[in-house]
């Protein structure tokens, strides 16, 4: 619960500040499919956080094997975006590359800051029960 309300925050945070640059720039700073960028990095951010808090109700011990499975799916699946985005025609944007691009890797990026902190202020409670449990 603690996780999905830092979510929340994080994520209305991130698109209050896209909303305000696209309309403060337009298309120059900000790119068209910003926001699908936005929900597949938001969706991505629960997928790996729903599969490593899985894993880490099976054992506490698996939150290092989640945690790095989760990164290597956001990664290959990052991959995969930008492949099909530029081999449908997104390479032949001009300036829209480096837009798209830019946009991406902000967006990547920021999801990644977000996952790693939010995994880390999670870090407390789980160690507490495992000295609890010795």
């Amino acid at each position: 619960m603690r996780f999905l309300r830092q979510f929340l925050v994080f994520a209305g945070a991130l698109a209050l500040l896209i909303f305000a640059l696209q309309h403060g720039f337009g298309p120059a700073i900000i790119h068209p499919r910003t926001w699908l960028l936005f929900g597949f990095m938001a969706g991505l951010t629960l997928l790996t956080y729903g599969l490593t808090a899985r894993l880490v109700a099976v054992s506490p011990t698996n939150l290092g094997i989640g945690y790095l499975v989760g990164m290597t799916i956001r990664l290959l699946a990052s991959l995969a975006l930008v492949t099909v985005h530029l081999a449908r025609g997104g390479a032949h944007e001009g300036r829209g590359v480096w837009t798209f691009l830019g946009a991406f890797f902000l967006l990547y990026f920021s999801w990644v800051g977000f996952e790693i902190w939010a995994t880390l202020s999670n870090l407390r409670p789980i160690s507490e029960k495992q000295v609890s449990q010795t």
